[in-house]
């Protein structure tokens, strides 16, 4: 049995602390949390000792490996002081806010030689997978362009601040949102060597970003788009999806299916020429237990294989690769930049007096005035 310890108790810790309560191979020693509220629910309704402080619960309960789920600011220090300790750590996404902590905490599991991995789950949904595996294969032949999308209502009205809309803590829709995408994007086509047009949306939030966009740049020629929204309501929840055109054709995917269209029959790949679907019924990879996804149990059942066999070799989402995602943060925080803070909000809006002439003038207004409803 691998002995594990938990930090944060908020909605992913508590996801965590349920998959990893059920699973086989793990026993779940210990939780830790500053919130009295927190503490007291799991002090009453859980058999896990509780704690307030990381350090001791870790030296108290000496587990083999540690899952930080905090607010992505108190990443850093739990996840140093574990690793002093030979400890194996799973860290939620992203690694870090600051470049600096992330590239420490990454040289510092490497020098030790603990498992590490980062929660960008995505790299475990099965149609993402069997995208990757298709671009590995050269299904589209040269692939030249991409669109990598996220939209969710995270944000859908000015409100109060919470560590999400701090930029010192959450990092806004660019860390908390678009670092999935990115975290994607260089999984299947690698790092960008640059970035350009970025421009930065603040649609309800004052203090961080509420939309991206940007074009990744290649230096072999390939381009791409990164178009994310946290304050998109037509959407239940966060969607993430890719699009990626190449000289043999063309791919869709997302969490629940992808759609392929070829130029020519691939009997090597059992997908003939025109459209071809993938639905995630045939491509999802049975868990032993389901919760908000599979991809979620997938990871972590990832996570204790490799704490179970001591090799922190091949690790398909590890600290270096998450280190990659924070590095084009940096570069898309510098094209912003360096592009005068462009697109830092929506423009004023027409006063109070002027605003029925301003949106008569609206061109689809007038559309809609010159029309009968029937």
């Amino acid at each position: 049995m691998i002995k594990a310890a938990l930090i944060g108790l908020g909605k992913m810790g508590i996801s965590h602390c349920s998959i990893l309560g059920a699973h086989p191979d793990v026993d779940l020693c210990a939780v830790c949390d500053t919130s009295r509220f927190n503490l007291a629910a799991f002090e009453k309704y859980s058999p896990f000792q509780c704690f307030d402080d990381y350090r001791e619960m870790i030296q108290t309960c000496g587990p083999d490996c540690v899952l930080i789920a905090t607010p992505t600011r108190f990443h850093a220090q739990p996840a140093l002081f574990a690793i002093e300790r030979g400890i194996h750590l799973f860290v939620e996404k992203p690694l870090c806010v600051d470049y600096g902590d992330a590239l420490e905490l990454t040289t510092r599991a490497e020098a030790r030689g603990v498992v590490n991995q980062v929660g960008f789950h995505n790299r475990f949904i099965g149609s993402f997978r069997a995208a990757k595996r298709l671009l590995e294969l050269g299904a589209l032949g040269e692939v030249y362009h991409f669109v990598g999308e996220a939209f969710g209502p995270v944000v859908l009205r000015a409100r109060a601040k919470t560590w999400r809309s701090s930029k010192t803590e959450g990092g806004g829709c660019l860390y908390d949102y678009a670092s999935h995408v990115i975290d994607l994007l260089c999984s299947f086509f690698g790092e960008p060597s640059g970035v350009t047009g970025t421009t930065f949306k603040k649609i309800f939030s004052t203090g961080v970003e509420d939309a991206i966009y940007s074009t990744l740049l290649y230096d072999c020629g390939l381009s791409g788009q990164l178009s994310v929204n946290w304050s998109e309501p037509t959407h239940r929840k966060m969607s993430t999806r890719v699009t990626v055109w190449g000289k043999e054709g063309k791919l869709d995917v997302n969490s629940q299916e992808l759609k392929i269209y070829l130029r020519r029959d691939r009997p090597d790949l059992a997908l003939e020429a025109g459209w071809n679907f993938r639905y995630m019924t045939d491509l999802v990879e049975p868990v032993t237990f389901h919760l908000r996804g599979e991809e979620y149990t997938a990871q972590l059942d990832y996570f204790i294989n490799r704490v179970k066999g001591g090799r922190p070799q091949a690790n398909m989402n590890g600290f270096s690769s998450a280190l990659a995602t924070n590095r084009v943060i940096e570069r898309l925080l510098g094209d912003r930049s360096s592009a005068g803070n462009r697109g830092q909000g929506l423009g004023a809006a027409p006063s109070r007096r002027n605003f029925t002439s301003w949106f008569a003038n609206l061109p689809r207004f007038q559309l809609f005035r010159n029309e009968r409803w029937k």
